[in-house]
């Protein structure tokens, strides 16, 4: 097992962006599935104690990922991807944002659009994630609010499943 695998988290207010890279030791192929099937998708996206729930997912051009990260008492927090492109096995883009449980957009929280990016050299996938905000306000926001914390934990989270499904 590789001990060294990649982890950057990288904030450039300039352009309005948070980058991350990070490698795992597994196929590309089971990567993918763990960003795309709600079945994998859900044991790890939100981070500890919160739990993930997708409610409805249609993973294609045009589709909604509509899910709540829900906390341990109970409380749920909607949030909701329109995806924009797709192209199997190497990337996909959508545009998140919170929403009440109607899937109505709440306007006054901060949105950002996600472009998901996959690659495999031997036997290590890597997957880039660029978020891209409207305004460096929303970008601040959405870091106080605790992103790097808590997608930092959300990835280790799926290391260690990404671990449990390879053996």
């Amino acid at each position: 097992m590789k001990t060294n695998l990649l982890f950057d988290f990288l904030v450039n207010k300039e352009n309005k962006t948070i980058t991350i890279h990070k490698e795992f030791e597994a196929g590309i192929q089971l990567v993918w599935d763990a960003w795309t099937k709600p079945e994998i998708l859900d044991q790890w996206w939100a981070p500890l104690p919160y739990k993930n729930e997708t409610i409805s997912m249609n993973f294609e051009n045009g589709g909604t990922w509509f899910y709540a990260m829900i906390s341990p008492e109970n409380e749920k927090h909607y949030c909701k991807a329109n995806y924009k492109k797709i192209e199997n096995l190497n990337s996909f883009s959508y545009k998140d944002a919170f929403c009440n449980e109607n899937g109505e957009d709440m306007t006054e929280m901060p949105s950002m659009n996600w472009t998901t990016r996959f690659s495999e050299n031997n036997s290590i996938s890597k997957v880039q994630v660029i978020l891209n905000f409207e305004t460096v306000e929303a970008l601040e926001n959405i870091i106080q609010m605790g992103l790097k914390e808590g997608f930092t934990m959300a990835i280790n989270q799926l290391e260690d499943l990404l671990t449990q499904l390879n053996n």
